[in-house]
C-alpha cells in the first residue's frame, strides 16, 4: 500500500513516517481495501494537526486530530479512522437497519 504523507511547516523524519505506517497497518484488521491513503501533518503555533483522507470501496474516511505532541495527534487520528471503519463495517447489523422498527410503527397505528 502506498501512503502519501504531506507536511506543512515541518519535515517528515523517517521515525514519523514509520510511526504513521505502523499505525495504518492496524487498519488492516477490518479487511477492507484502503485506496490512496493521504496523511497531512502540519505544525501550528499551539501544537500539531494530523489530517487524513482515505478512500474505501464503501465510501471515504476523513478525520482530523490536534494535539501538542505529533505522535499523540497521529494516534488520535488513527483511532478516529478505526471508529469510522468499525461503524462502516457494522452498519448493516445496526438496529436501525432492521425491520423491527416497522413492526412497532404498525402496532402504534392500530
Amino acid at each position: 500500500m502506498t501512503i502519501n504523507i504531506t507536511s506543512k511547516q515541518m519535515e517528515i523524519t523517517p521515525a514519523i513516517r514509520q510511526h504513521v505506517e505502523d499505525r495504518l497497518t492496524k487498519l488492516d484488521k477490518w479487511q477492507t481495501h484502503l485506496i490512496n491513503p493521504h496523511i497531512i501533518l502540519s505544525k501550528e503555533p499551539v501544537g500539531f494537526v494530523a489530517d487524513a483522507t482515505i478512500s474505501t470501496p464503501n465510501g471515504p474516511l476523513v478525520a482530523s486530530a490536534k494535539h501538542e505532541d505529533m505522535y499523540a495527534a497521529i494516534n488520535e487520528l488513527l483511532a478516529k479512522l478505526e471508529r469510522q471503519l468499525n461503524k462502516m463495517q457494522h452498519k448493516g447489523e445496526a438496529r436501525r437497519a432492521t425491520t423491527a422498527g416497522a413492526k412497532d410503527a404498525d402496532i402504534e397505528l392500530s
